[in-house]
């Protein structure tokens, strides 16, 4: 089963696929202008790899998951899906990314670490 997650944030929608059950690959992140154009390329990006599962990352136990989580969800309703949404529990995936890529590349604003953090999402899933 060809899957996928996201890892949805406010600029940046981090991306991340698993094509064959093992192998998790980060892909190129979604760079956010607005949340249709945002939500017509993360159907581009399931329609062109032929995905079967997304796996959205949710936060859990954060001061602000609850407003983070609706704002989620209303950007997953935008997404136009005939496959199987589920959601994951992201919490610190991107801390743990930027732990993980420490001195590997600069941290800048590319959404690298948003898709090693969906990477994370989509690891944490498989292995649940």
């Amino acid at each position: 089963m060809k899957l996928a997650s996201i890892d949805v944030g406010l600029k940046r929608i981090g991306v991340a696929i698993c094509l064959d059950g093992n192998i998790v690959m980060p892909q190129n992140a979604i760079l956010r202008k607005n949340r249709n154009q945002a939500a017509r390329d993360v159907n581009t990006f399931l329609e062109e790899w032929e995905i079967e599962k997304l796996i959205v990352g949710l936060p859990k136990d954060a001061a602000s998951s609850e407003e983070m989580e609706r704002r989620i969800k209303h950007f997953v309703s935008l997404l136009d899906l005939a496959i199987d949404v589920v959601y994951q529990d992201e919490q610190s995936s991107s801390i743990e990314a930027k732990e993980l890529t420490m001195g590997i590349f600069k941290h800048k604003k590319d959404g690298k670490i948003d898709s090693i953090a969906a990477k994370i999402i989509l690891e944490r899933w498989l292995n649940h």
